[in-house]
């Protein structure tokens, strides 16, 4: 008995690129290719011909030229004799700092009130239903425009904090070192007396005290998980886990001490000194209201995101784990959240490219970021609206792709692993 064979596959001819479904896909993702090109080229040239039309061009000179306009909150030096592009970075820098602060805080206040809804308290369960759902359906604008004019209506006028015949109407908070007004948030600011060297390049200058005390930090981090990896291994090999918590705790604090202390750190706490307060930082309002908006409404999203994510979890390992005599907040920290996390990670992301790019809302406050630098006075005085939105568009999709980038090599490393 001959056992069935394979037919011959027919040689490749022309034909086959229309008829042969070996290569039929090939044929159809070059057409559609062909197709997407010359749209885009008909695009290009037709936007070109009309500028040409209006007697304009597309010119990014005007990013060298002088912006002319202040920017009251910029972590790098900038005046208003600065070029267009040197606004529009410092808004970008505004940007990443309003988005990095208020990703970490609603992750954390998600991650807390997602597991507090499922806590067995009604009370607690329900308030935090109430929370999530007023947050989740209430658009974002009207949050960041409803605690802006909290602050600016309801926070005392910096003229209040001036003694009259011994009493002052508003006075400072925390030991007088915080001073909320109606204009901004004055706190203490950290200063060296004796910094590190900074390296100036013409275009930012490069605090060496501040990324040495990163690196220390980096650096006591790193020691401490050492540490306790051996700890652990200890534990393994004889059952009897060594003490190390005052050794972690000195990894952690006296490297960092002794580093200040060398560097002579002391805090300028801020004082009221003619009509507003002088020394500290200071953050405007327009700030602290987008920030703290943002991480509200995303906290509220994020809380579903890990609700759903440890319902995900079989109640299977909850009841094996509390039959090892492993107590409620252990299980959850120690077992459920780390399986939780593999179902969370992927929304979590789009979660955080959502807020990054809800950002530009802050224009609805007066907060310059980039769109209130580049995409808001730089279009309005340059008249360069194409290309201002063109690099807008660029940055955005950029830092989307990297928190993209980022998130996704964790989740590759959280995700299970097939054998």
């Amino acid at each position: 008995m001959s056992g069935a064979t394979d037919l011959p596959k027919p040689a490749f001819r022309l034909s086959s690129l229309i008829y042969d479904t070996r290569y039929r896909f090939i044929t159809i993702q070059v057409i559609v290719l062909i197709l997407a090109l010359l749209f885009t080229a008909w695009l290009v040239e037709n936007v070109r011909s009309n500028l040409a039309l209006k007697g304009k061009d597309i010119d990014f000179a005007f990013l060298w030229r002088r912006g002319g306009y202040d920017i009251g909150q910029h972590l790098i030096p900038y005046t208003n004799d600065s070029t267009h592009g040197r606004a529009a970075m410092v808004g970008l820098i505004n940007t990443l700092v309003v988005a990095v602060l208020a990703s970490i805080l609603s992750t954390v206040l998600g991650v807390f009130l997602g597991v507090l809804r499922l806590s067995k308290n009604w009370i607690i369960s329900r308030l935090v239903g109430v929370y999530v759902e007023i947050f989740r359906n209430v658009p974002l604008l009207l949050w960041i425009v409803l605690v802006a004019v909290v602050f600016s209506e309801t926070a005392p006028a910096p003229k209040d904090f001036k003694l009259v015949n011994g009493v002052a109407k508003a006075s400072m908070s925390l030991w007088d070192s915080v001073a909320i007004t109606n204009r901004s948030t004055n706190v203490p600011f950290p200063l060296l007396d004796r910094p590190l060297p900074a390296i100036v390049t013409p275009w930012f200058t490069l605090p060496t005290s501040l990324l040495a005390i990163l690196a220390l930090i980096a650096g006591s981090i790193w020691a401490v998980l050492r540490l306790s990896r051996r700890a652990t291994a200890v534990q393994e090999a004889t059952g009897m886990r060594p003490v190390t918590w005052w050794q972690s705790l000195a990894i952690l604090f006296a490297p960092m001490l002794a580093a200040l202390y060398a560097l002579g750190f002391h805090l300028d706490y801020p004082a009221l000194k003619g009509f507003n307060f002088q020394g500290g930082l200071s953050f405007d309002h327009a700030f602290t209201s987008l920030t703290l908006a943002l991480t509200l409404y995303y906290a509220a999203i994020t809380a579903e995101i890990v609700r759903s994510g440890i319902q995900a979890i079989s109640r299977g390992q909850t009841e094996a784990s509390f039959a090892l005599g492993l107590r409620p907040g252990r299980t959850m920290s120690l077992i459920i959240l780390p399986q939780a996390l593999r179902v969370i990670i992927p929304p979590m992301i789009s979660q955080w490219v959502s807020l990054t790019k809800d950002t530009s809302l802050g224009i609805a406050v007066s907060y310059l970021d980039l769109r209130g630098t580049l995409g808001g006075i730089t279009l309005n005085q340059t008249g360069r609206e194409l290309e201002c939105m063109l690099l807008m568009m660029l940055i955005y999709l950029i830092i989307s792709l990297i928190i993209s980038a980022l998130a996704n090599v964790y989740n590759t490393s959280v995700k299970l692993k097939e054998r």
